[in-house]
């Protein structure tokens, strides 16, 4: 099984959900900001927020949620590969040392297991793999939010003092949580924001994974 072509597939499809799901999110946006029609005869209002607000602000959400959904994607998909490989090479486990490797999650439990099958050091991986845990991470907030009050999630406490610099945050919030007078705040975290550029670069990182690893695989095989 050609396992990193249809890795691949995965993320090409990623790439092309994300550009095509994007673009009404953006031009409802766009034409709020610039008074273009339907957005262009606000109606009366006397509370002081500025016209359709509510709309712009569902839009917004639209690009926040879709972001976090193309990561969950990208992570089911590292995973997926990883379990095929498991399966190809016919990976045998001694009693629970499966559960063990896999207590921190599967990015460590893979770790473990393939720099054991394959005699290879992480350190020599060409992927940024503090991404690749980030990725994980971030969908798992997505995937177990807290608050059924709001659409968006934030990053947790523990993930934000395991990185001090957070992958997937806005801008604006990286400033204020990169402002050394802000390391106090222990009662509220950013939150978890999936730009496209960030998007685009965690799934490049993945593929750098794999591209190193499967030529390792296939040796292993045969």
């Amino acid at each position: 099984m050609e396992v990193l072509a249809f890795l691949k597939d995965r993320t090409r499809f990623i790439r092309d959900f994300y550009e095509t799901a994007e673009r009404p999110f953006r031009e409802i946006i766009r034409k709020i900001e610039e008074g273009e029609a339907p957005y262009d005869n606000p109606p009366y209002s006397e509370d002081g927020e500025p016209a359709y607000l509510g709309e712009w602000m569902d839009a917004y959400t639209g690009l926040e949620v879709l972001g976090r959904a193309c990561v969950s994607m990208l992570s089911a998909s590292l995973e997926l590969y990883f379990k095929t490989w498991e399966s190809q090479l016919g990976v045998r486990w001694e009693n629970d040392e499966r559960k063990r490797a896999f207590e921190k999650g599967f990015l460590r439990g893979y770790q473990y297991c393939f720099g054991d099958v394959l005699k290879l050091s992480w350190r020599d991986c060409p992927a940024d793999l503090e991404i690749l845990e980030q990725i994980v991470l971030a969908r798992n907030r997505d995937q177990h939010p807290d608050s059924i009050t709001r659409m968006g999630v934030r990053h947790t406490i523990h993930d934000r003092k395991r990185f001090p610099g957070l992958f997937f945050v806005s801008e604006d919030e990286r400033k204020i949580y990169g402002d050394p007078s802000t390391t106090g705040i222990s009662w509220i975290s950013p939150s978890v924001h999936v730009s496209r550029e960030a998007l685009f670069t965690a799934i490049r990182e993945v593929e750098n994974l794999a591209e190193w690893l499967e030529p390792k695989m296939w040796a292993k095989m045969y």
